[in-house]
């Protein structure tokens, strides 16, 4: 899964400046345990992309909970694959391809 966390520019200015930013990210990130973290720009805001494994969607919540709470953040989840998931998709892929292709 991706995680797509978005901080708004003034409460993350507050945190930046009171100092807890980069503690209160590495915190929700020790808790999460995620495959890769980047952080960015998107449309101007301080922005994560956040790899991890979710095993149910009932997951949902104590992941996106502590970005609400810390930084009333916006957050997007994104279902992707990694190159072994893609070839477990072969059959589908394939089994499309003679559907419609």
């Amino acid at each position: 899964m991706m995680l797509k966390v978005s901080l708004p520019v003034e409460k993350a200015n507050a945190a930046i400046k009171d100092g807890s930013l980069v503690t209160k990210i590495q915190s929700i990130l020790a808790d999460l345990k995620p495959e890769a973290a980047y952080f960015t720009e998107f449309d101007g805001k301080r922005t994560g992309l956040i790899f991890f494994e979710m095993k149910d969607t009932s997951e949902m919540p104590a992941v996106a909970e502590p970005w609400f709470l810390a930084f009333d953040a916006a957050v997007e989840f994104k279902a992707v694959m990694n190159g072994d998931d893609l070839e477990r998709a072969r059959p589908g892929i394939e089994k499309a391809v003679k559907s419609f292709g």
